[in-house]
Formats: C-alpha cells, sequence, structure tokens
C-alpha cells in the first residue's frame, strides 16, 4: 500500500515530511586557482587577463598565422561557453525542497572532487619525479643532439608538459562537475514546465562543459607548441627542427591520461558502488522506488552521477582529444621531414585547426536544440533522443566542409598536388566511422531496437536469463565495430598510401598520416559528442530530484523519457570513445616505434610474435586487461557490500525511516563511498602505471644477456599491441552490455512485462547492478588506459633501451 501512495504521490506536500538533505562538508569547496582570482581586484584581474591574451598572441604571432586562428577560434569558444552558463544559471531552481536537495548533491559532489584529486595531485608529483629521474640519466637522440637540446632540458621540459597536462586535465574534470551540480536541480524546475525546455537546459549545461573542456586541450597544446617554439629558437641556425618539436609534448598527454586514469576510477567505482547498494536494498530488498528519498543511499548514488559521469568524462575526452592531437602532430612532422617538405607547418597544425573547427560546428548543433515548441508537461513532445540526433546532423554536415577547407588551406603541397583531396577523404571516413560508431551503440542500447527489449522479455523468466541474455548481447556487440575500425584504419591507410607524399627513396610516406587524418576526422565533432555524453548524468540526476521532492508523476514522466535518453547517449558516447582510442593507439604505437629507433640509432620497423620473449610479452599486455577489470569491478563489488550493509542497518535500526518518521543518515552513505573509492582506486591504478615499465625493463636486462639489444623494446611493442586489442573489445562489451541492462530495466518500467515492482523488473534490476561496474567503472577506464599505456611507452622508451 506505501508502494502505490509512492507512485501516485499521495503522501502529501514535501514539506509535511520531516525530512532534511544536510551538507556533506562544512563549506564551499572553490579550487585555490579560483580563490585566488576572486581576491583580486575586478580592475587588476581585467587588466592581468588582457596582458595575459597579448602575450598569448605575441608568442603565436611569432610562431605561425595558424596558431594565432587557433588561439582566436578558442577564446571566441569561450566567450560562448560563458554565454552557454549564464544561460542555464539564469534558469531558476525551483521550490526549495529541490533547492535542499541540489545542495546536498552539491555538497557531497565537490567534498569528493576536493579530497580525490588532492590524492591524484600528490601521486602525480611523485611520478614527475621519476621521469625527471630517468631523463636526466637517459641516452640522447641525433636530433637533440642536433639543436642542443641536452639531457636537463629535455628532463625538464618533459615534466613541466606533463605537470601541465595533469593541472588542464584536472581543471576540465572540475567544470564537468561545476555544471553538473548546478544544472540538475534546474532541469527539474523547467521539467515542470516543459518537455522541451527540460531537454534545451541539459544540453546547454553540457555544452558549456563540453565547449571549455575541448578548448582547454586544444589551446593548451597551441600554447605550449608556441611557447617551446620561440624559447627553443625552433627553425633558427643550429636550433631543432620544427618538426621534431611535437615530440616534446608527449609530456602533456601522458599528465593527461593519468589523471584521467584515476578520475574515471575513483568516479566509477563511487557512483556504481552507491547505485547499486542503493538498488539492491532499495528496488529489491524494500520494494521502494529508485531516487526514493528514505532510501540512506540516495544522495551518495546522485552525488555519485556529477564526480563519476560528469568530472571523470570531462577529463576522459580532454585526455583523449591531448593524445589524439599530439600523436598526429608527430607523425604530421615525421612525414613532413621525410617527403622534404618546404613548409611543415600545415601538416603539424593541422589536428588544431580541425579543433578549433570543431568547436565552431559543435557550438551551432548545441544552439539547434531549441526550447518552447510545447504549452504544458502533459502535450505530447518529440522523442529527445531524435531532437539530439538532428543536432548532430547538423554538426557531421558542418563538420564534413569545414573538414575539406581545413585540408585544401593545410595539407596542400606542390609536391602533391592533390594529395590534400586524399586526406579530406580520410577525413570523411573518420566522420563516417564515428557516426556509424553511434549508431551501432544506440541500436544495441536504446529500447526502442531489439536487442534491448530482448533482454528484457529474458527477464520474465528469472534473474539467471536475463544475465545470460545481456553478456551475450555485450559478447555479439563487438564485431560490427571492430569490422568499421578495420575498414576505417585499412581504407584511411590506402588513401594516405595513394596521396603522391613519397620519400628521398621514392617510398610512399602518407599511409600513416592518412589514418592520423581519419582519426581526426572521427573526433571532428567531438564538442557535440561530449555535450550528449554530459546531458546522461544531468538528466539522471534532475530524475532524482524530482522523485525526491515528490513532484507530480506527470513531471517524473518527463524527467524519466530524458534519463533512458541520457543512458543511450552516455553509451553511444562510450563506443565513440573506444573507437577513438583504437586510432590513436594505433597512432601512438607507430610514434614509440620512431622514438625506439631514434634512440636505439638502428631501424625498428616490425614486431616478431614469433620470437618467444616477444610473444610472452603479448600475452601479459591481454592479461593486463583482464586483470584490471576484474579489479575494477570487485572494487566496485566490495564498495557496493559496505553500502548495502550500511543501508541495511539504517532500515532495521531506524524503523520509522519507512513511515517518515525518522531521518536516514545520508551523510554515512557518502562518507563510506568516498573513503572506499579512494582507497580502491590505488590498485587498478598502479597496475596499469606500473606494468609496462616492470615488463619493458626486466626484458632489456633479459636481453642485454642474451645478446638480444632491442628486446625491451620489441617486447613492450608486443605488449602494447596486444593490449590494445583486448582492451577495444573487452571496453565494447562492458559498455555495451551494462547499457543495454540499464535500458531493459527502464523498458519494463514504462510498464510492460509487469512494470515497476513485478518479477521481471526485479530481475531487470539484477542485471542492471551485474552491468554498473561494467559500463561506469572498468569499461570507461579502459579505453583511458589502452591510450596511457601508449604515451606512457612513448615517454618511457628510454628505460627499455
Amino acid at each position: 500500500m506505501m508502494d502505490d501512495d509512492m507512485e501516485s504521490g499521495s503522501l502529501g506536500p514535501y514539506q509535511d515530511k520531516p525530512r532534511t538533505f544536510p551538507n556533506m562538508r562544512s563549506k564551499a569547496y572553490t579550487p585555490l586557482i579560483f580563490r585566488i582570482l576572486l581576491g583580486i581586484n575586478v580592475r587588476v584581474l581585467v587588466i592581468l587577463l588582457l596582458l595575459g591574451l597579448g602575450a598569448i598572441f605575441y608568442i603565436g604571432a611569432s610562431t605561425s598565422p595558424i596558431i594565432v586562428f587557433v588561439f582566436s577560434v578558442c577564446i571566441l569558444s569561450f566567450l560562448v561557453a560563458i554565454y552557454l552558463a549564464k544561460w542555464v544559471l539564469a534558469k531558476d531552481e525551483g521550490p526549495p525542497e529541490m533547492v535542499q536537495i541540489s545542495d546536498a548533491i552539491r555538497d557531497g559532489a565537490e567534498g569528493f572532487f576536493k579530497t580525490q584529486y588532492d590524492s591524484i595531485s600528490k601521486m602525480a608529483m611523485l611520478l614527475a619525479l621519476v621521469i625527471l629521474c630517468i631523463y636526466l640519466f637517459r641516452s640522447t637522440t641525433p636530433h637533440m643532439e642536433a639543436s642542443g637540446l641536452g639531457r636537463s632540458s629535455s628532463a625538464y621540459i618533459t615534466v613541466a608538459a606533463f605537470l601541465i597536462g595533469a593541472l588542464c586535465s584536472g581543471a576540465a574534470g572540475y567544470v564537468g562537475m561545476w555544471v553538473s551540480v548546478r544544472a540538475n536541480v534546474r532541469v527539474s524546475s523547467a521539467a515542470r514546465r516543459s518537455a522541451r525546455e527540460a531537454l534545451q537546459v541539459a544540453t546547454r549545461a553540457g555544452g558549456f562543459s563540453a565547449i571549455v573542456v575541448v578548448g582547454m586541450a586544444v589551446i593548451g597544446i597551441a600554447i605550449l607548441y608556441a611557447t617551446f617554439y620561440v624559447w627553443l629558437g625552433v627553425d633558427t641556425p643550429g636550433g631543432m627542427k620544427v618538426t621534431d618539436l611535437p615530440l616534446l609534448l608527449v609530456g602533456y598527454g601522458f599528465g593527461a591520461s593519468f589523471v584521467a586514469l584515476f578520475a574515471q576510477l575513483g568516479g566509477g567505482i563511487y557512483t556504481k558502488a552507491a547505485d547499486v547498494g542503493a538498488d539492491l536494498v532499495g528496488k529489491v530488498e524494500q520494494g521502494i522506488p529508485e531516487d526514493d528519498p528514505r532510501n540512506p543511499a540516495v544522495i551518495a548514488d546522485l552525488v555519485g552521477d556529477n564526480v563519476g559521469d560528469c568530472a571523470a568524462r570531462g577529463a576522459d575526452l580532454f585526455e583523449s582529444i591531448a593524445a589524439e592531437i599530439i600523436s598526429a602532430m608527430i607523425l604530421g612532422g615525421t612525414m613532413a621531414k621525410r617527403c622534404k617538405i618546404d613548409d611543415p607547418s600545415g601538416f603539424i597544425l593541422f589536428p588544431l585547426v580541425v579543433h578549433s573547427f570543431d568547436l565552431v560546428v559543435s557550438s551551432i548543433g548545441i544552439f539547434s536544440i531549441r526550447g518552447t515548441r510545447e504549452s504544458g508537461v502533459k502535450a505530447p513532445f518529440e522523442d529527445p533522443m531524435t531532437i539530439l540526433q538532428k543536432g548532430y546532423s547538423v554538426t557531421i554536415v558542418l563538420a564534413v566542409l569545414t573538414f575539406g577547407l581545413s585540408t585544401r588551406w593545410l595539407l596542400y603541397t606542390e609536391q602533391a598536388p592533390s594529395a590534400w583531396f586524399n586526406f579530406a577523404m580520410c577525413g570523411l571516413i573518420g566522420i563516417i566511422t564515428a557516426y556509424v560508431f553511434v549508431w551501432i551503440t544506440k541500436y544495441y542500447t536504446d529500447y526502442k531496437h531489439e536487442p534491448v527489449r530482448a533482454i528484457a522479455l529474458s527477464s520474465t523468466t528469472g534473474h539467471g536469463t536475463n544475465i545470460i541474455a545481456g553478456v551475450s548481447l555485450g559478447l555479439e556487440s563487438t564485431a560490427l565495430p571492430v569490422l568499421v575500425i578495420s575498414v576505417s584504419i585499412v581504407s584511411a591507410f590506402w588513401l594516405g598510401h595513394s596521396s603522391g607524399l613519397v620519400d628521398e627513396a621514392g617510398n610512399p610516406t602518407g599511409g600513416l598520416f592518412g589514418t592520423a587524418v581519419a582519426t581526426m576526422g572521427m573526433l571532428s565533432t567531438a564538442a557535440y559528442v561530449l555535450t550528449m555524453d554530459m546531458f546522461g548524468p544531468i538528466a539522471d540526476n534532475a530524475g532524482g530530484i524530482v522523485e525526491m521532492s515528490e513532484q507530480p508523476e506527470s513531471v517524473r514522466e518527463i524527467t524519466d523519457i530524458l534519463d533512458a535518453v541520457g543512458n543511450t547517449t552516455k553509451a553511444t558516447t562510450k563506443g565513440f570513445a573506444i573507437g577513438s582510442a583504437a586510432l590513436a593507439s594505433f597512432l601512438l604505437f607507430s610514434a614509440y616505434m620512431d622514438e625506439v629507433s631514434a634512440f636505439a640509432r638502428e631501424p625498428f620497423k616490425q614486431v616478431d610474435i614469433a620470437i618467444p620473449e616477444v610473444f610472452v610479452g603479448g600475452l601479459l599486455g591481454s592479461m593486463l586487461i583482464y586483470l584490471f577489470s576484474a579489479w575494477a569491478c570487485s572494487a566496485v563489488g566490495r564498495t557496493a557490500q559496505e553500502v548495502v550493509n550500511e543501508v541495511r542497518r539504517q532500515f532495521i535500526e531506524r524503523p520509522g525511516i519507512m513511515e517518515y518518521k525518522e531521518k536516514p543518515d545520508y551523510g554515512r552513505c557518502v562518507a563510506i563511498v568516498a573513503s572506499a573509492s579512494l582507497r580502491e582506486m590505488i590498485k587498478p591504478g598502479a597496475l596499469a602505471i606500473i606494468s609496462p615499465i616492470v615488463v619493458g625493463f626486466l626484458f632489456r636486462i633479459l636481453g642485454s644477456y642474451t645478446g638480444q639489444p632491442l628486446l625491451g623494446a620489441k617486447v613492450v611493442a608486443a605488449f602494447l599491441m596486444f593490449a590494445t586489442v583486448s582492451g577495444i573489445l573487452m571496453a565494447l562489451f562492458l559498455n555495451t552490455a551494462g547499457g543495454a541492462w540499464d535500458n531493459a530495466k527502464k523498458y519494463i518500467e514504462t510498464g510492460v512485462l509487469g512494470g515497476k515492482g513485478s518479477d521481471a523488473h526485479k530481475a531487470a534490476v539484477t542485471g542492471d547492478t551485474v552491468g554498473d561496474p561494467f559500463k561506469d567503472t572498468a569499461g570507461p577506464s579502459l579505453h583511458v588506459v589502452i591510450k596511457m599505456l601508449a604515451t606512457i611507452t612513448l615517454v618511457m622508451a628510454p628505460v627499455f633501451l
């Protein structure tokens, strides 16, 4: 009877219930850099800002007009982001009960973010010290000797780039969380008036975060590049060649990967442990609805959406873009050097221009989603997924046009007049690949399609058949993406290979760069894709706030639909991230082989897995993926057990909770998942970082005794190759299976197959809880691991020789 009353919302107004949502910390948290800026006089701040902009543009003008263009677009994009933030924050927060819940979520999220990033910063400083020691004692390469760049200069440059990359990645995560904890309540309030308005608020909030993250990645690399160009006297007599400059940026990518890995692990463990604990006790044992205010773990669950899906995903996509840009710049410089191109700057800076246009076209796509189409919450409204897809289609069309313009502008060369067109086709392949990836993931995770409905149907026969159906769907879902990646890599390679660019010996050299251009094409709409990704957790939080504040059922229906669409968009963007990780890792693998060749001063073109030690390296790489996934999932399981025990304890010791006579202790569950996630993220993260270094160093020692000087480098190459292949397949399986289980549950909750509370629904909840660590902890962390392995082997190449 109590459940029926809850579903109908007939328990009286929220204010009549003896419930409060206390602060999770004692005072507001603002990062140190922002506290310093806020303490400066406004006029002084404006002057400092103008001086900083002047310095940036001066350095850019001293480097290349292309850099000035990139700076200009990024700064304009930041102004657009400020407009979006002001537009979202101008929306009302709704009644006091909504604001109170939102404040509790914000408190918990910001408190955890501070603690988590304090831990990550300490680990980053320790790793920076290790990198410094390695670079101070490593050998030098011919290009370093030719440019007069000594060991100490190279060491300090790499460490500085690493720390700047880590700092920017952390800032990207903070931006993602900052907007989500403020937008959630505004989406809830907008849903009381109009579904279309709620969709627009959530999309623009996600758009703010996306534009800032992508813009920071682009302008950060551009500033580093321009600073090194001016400081090191690049292309001056006796100075470094511009084609060698991108190698100095590798530390930036490694720093971004390092922070993204621990942010994704810690945030993923937090959000899914809270979610699993809340669902198992609340839904299955107590039979209360999702996000019910009587559930002691509900605030921890909603906090987790922000720290796991928003902060972690912001750092993750920042790292993806940084890795792709740097790897493409390295390959562009290498190819231009081999082909003796007179002005190689176009090939090197091409990735920065592509992502500058990404900011422009994605902004147009975001603004194409408009509100106020319908007059009331009960009016029929267009499917939110259809609206988001229309915005994505607008972005795709504009991306194709701007990509073609960029290739003609920057990749035209007299040595091969038609090469730019071949590379434009490579970019088109990448854009099509991105679109197909989104479509495939949508097919396997959206409950409008057969695969998810099949899982829902299997739930009618029990928990076991639901699990079997979900696992088999996840395994099947790896086939189409792998075929698409394979076709795109081969097609892009041969288009680049046949571009007409040849080295001094007449050998074609554009193949790898063609693959790099395809990767850029795939990420040429990254800002809009991140917008769709951020939309998911914001909509999820909004639904929780609506449920906890007991708004009318019609409002909850709107947020339920937005939440289901958000699950699909999160799954599609994870598929997108895996595809881009596969291509970026392929590029970084090539850059690693070139770096080893430069240090060893002998060719290093292929890896022979018929050599026993090399084959063992490959096995160890595959093992790493499975062991990492196991540790990540078990971390969620252990933390969820603590939450389950705590929630059960509160229901037993406070029986009045179910009748609203006693208040749940929300803060206790928040404290449990916060401390446990910080503790549990260390082991799998350390495994991913230390494994390639230890394997390479041990086989280097073995090679020195057996007369194989390159054995360590070859084993690490096989390690990286096998880990990439295994990681892609495992991440596809985990992300798709988890997303499908979640939406099978959502499908049943629409009223089919017995609806909420039925046996089929309970089986679907079990499947969803199994899939939670798959799709939000292990899966997203894996594609970060794939790229981080590639960057760490590139940075640590001297250790293996």
